[in-house]
């Protein structure tokens, strides 16, 4: 499967945790079986699918406001995606 150039994300109207993972679910192509929390958005994005090059998060900071431990999860396993799989890992942009 060829990976996605890039993808942006608007997380600024979502307001609660499962908003939040359906919405990445939704973006990145998970399974709908997908278990809605960060265990398995981590096993999401480290094995199965493809992330995009390049992944912009439009609304960081609303977010971060709203729901603040849920980012601040979200950051982390993106950021521990490029620390551990750089070459599976998007470049990350949050706005």
């Amino acid at each position: 499967m060829t990976r996605l150039q890039w993808l942006e994300i608007d997380v600024r109207d979502l307001g609660t945790a499962r908003e939040l993972h359906l919405a990445l679910r939704d973006a990145l192509g998970f399974p709908q079986w997908y278990g809605c929390n960060w265990d398995a958005f981590w096993d999401a994005i480290s094995g199965l699918v493809d992330m995009p090059l390049q992944l912009r998060i439009r609304g960081w900071h609303s977010l971060s406001q709203r729901l603040p431990d849920d980012a601040r999860l979200l950051e982390q396993c993106l950021l521990r995606l490029q620390s551990q799989y750089p070459a599976w890992a998007a470049d990350l942009q949050f706005d």
